[in-house]
């Protein structure tokens, strides 16, 4: 069994910035990662542009240099990916942890003895950081016909939707995205948004945009409404008139998405019992109740994934590696 002083589950921009500042402690570590470098932001649209700035985005104080104000999808993909190589980080892609359990006792005095089961092999560690993130498992409708091949809970593009009669759930910068993009290629679009407008996060610049496409007639939406079904050829939306129902070919259903939080409890790391299901763990050094693992980026808030974005974790990185140095 292969083993590593710090394991690191997640590389995306948090897991990666972990990883430089192991690197920079002259600490052994790896990072597993179960999709491809930064899976979420490979799986955002891909015309997506980025509500923060490149500066923002940085990690490791590693310069990202945008040709805009505010960087693009492409870009920010660019960059990470440069930074992944140019300073070597150990990263395992498409390796998924099973696992991750406590051996011995060892943990109770000296910071952990884990071990962390993946599909591919086992590994032991004195140290885990999560750094997961909240993209991998979306709200579902809940409604029948959800399963069907003609609904999904991520956008990309918009080519395919072209021509089509396009039903878009959701009132944020996602789905806003979806019906805009999808509009512009020829789609019939229409919205369905559960409360009484356009989401205020939208960003600056676009909420206009959809206001306008909705005030002129271009978008149609339903507002204080849910979709109730969804069949081959049709789809039935609840509104606060009673029961509607269009002709319909794709439905993409951004409602959002929720972290894997049990995953952290079958590690043994306790959620508070409220509905945010915020995870324990101490402010300063990001330790959760288990010694020995560690909690960062947006998994620290629970299902309050809009409290913390990259700009205001990076952070979580040097607080930890600190933490771990300082008990050695």
């Amino acid at each position: 069994m292969t083993h590593f002083p710090i394991i690191i589950i997640g590389g995306g921009p948090i897991g990666m910035a972990c990883a430089l500042e192991t690197q920079k402690a002259g600490i052994e570590y790896l990072v597993i990662e179960k999709g491809c470098l930064v899976n979420s932001l490979y799986n955002y649209p891909v015309n997506m542009t980025f509500f923060s700035t490149s500066e923002k985005l940085e990690i490791g104080g590693i310069p990202f240099v945008s040709n805009n104000a505010k960087p693009t999808r492409p870009e920010a993909l660019e960059y990470y990916r440069r930074v992944a190589t140019s300073h070597h980080l150990n990263i395992h892609l498409y390796e998924e942890v099973k696992e991750v359990k406590q051996q011995g006792t060892r943990h109770r005095e000296q910071g952990g003895d884990f071990l962390v089961r993946t599909n591919k092999q086992d590994y032991s560690t004195a140290n885990v950081i999560i750094a997961t993130g909240f993209y991998d498992i979306p709200y579902l409708l809940n409604v029948p016909g959800e399963e069907l091949p003609k609904v999904t809970h991520y956008y990309k593009e918009p080519h395919s939707y072209a021509f089509q009669k396009v039903l878009v759930v959701g009132a944020q910068n996602s789905a806003v995205d979806a019906a805009l993009e999808t509009w512009r290629k020829g789609a019939d679009v229409t919205m369905v948004i559960r409360g009484e407008e356009i989401g205020q996060r939208v960003k600056y610049w676009v909420r206009p945009d959809i206001v306008n496409r909705i005030k002129e007639g271009s978008i149609r939406v339903y507002y204080h409404s849910t979709v109730a079904a969804i069949r081959t050829n049709e789809v039935d939306i609840q509104t606060p008139e009673g029961t509607v129902t269009i002709e319909n070919d794709r439905v993409i259903a951004l409602t959002g998405y929720q972290p894997d939080l049990e995953f952290l409890q079958k590690a043994g790391i306790e959620l508070s019992d409220d509905e945010v299901r915020k995870p324990v763990y101490d402010e300063e050094t990001h330790e959760t109740n288990v010694r020995g693992i560690f909690l960062a980026g947006v998994i620290c808030g629970g299902m309050n994934t809009h409290r913390l974005f990259i700009e205001n974790s990076r952070e979580h990185a040097a607080k930890i590696i600190h933490t771990i140095i300082n008990r050695a």
